[in-house]
């Protein structure tokens, strides 16, 4: 690969997702994000270590194209960590249906379809990952091991 553009593009790729899927993720533009697939545009640093982590890819790959492409990450969700994500997406997805049913659940004043719903919930995962994730760096080193 040799432009950002390119890489951008094939990291979005191999995760599976849609420009509007990255735009749902991280307020990113769908025309800002094309701009920066086909180099019309640069994104910036921050704007990078975001798609970068969304992507699962290593931010030195992904400016210079050296390296590996996989992320090196020394933080890594054990088995345990997966069960209690996997708990607490029940529970969530569970209060939000049961909130969709009683009518307390509504977008823009309208009560939520069930594509909408796996949509958040969809988002809540990802964000109850990135959030395990961080919080295993405040972790001392003797506890990380340990499921």
């Amino acid at each position: 690969m040799s432009t950002l553009g390119e890489r951008l593009k094939l990291a979005r790729e191999r995760t599976g997702l849609k420009q509007t899927q990255v735009k749902e993720r991280t307020n990113i533009n769908n025309k800002t994000l094309s701009g920066y697939e086909n180099n019309v545009s640069e994104p910036d640093s921050a704007t990078l270590g975001v798609l970068a982590e969304l992507y699962g890819v290593s931010y030195k790959w992904l400016i210079t194209g050296e390296g590996s492409m996989a992320k090196k990450s020394s933080h890594n969700l054990t088995e345990k960590d997966e069960r209690d994500i996997a708990k607490r997406m029940e529970k969530m997805k569970k209060d939000l249906i049961e909130g969709n049913a009683n009518g307390g659940l509504s977008y823009r004043g309208e009560p939520m379809s069930e594509e909408a719903i796996e949509s958040l919930l969809e988002a809540l995962e990802h964000a109850e990952r990135i959030a395990t994730l961080a919080n295993k760096k405040y972790t001392p080193k003797k506890y990380r091991d340990k499921e």
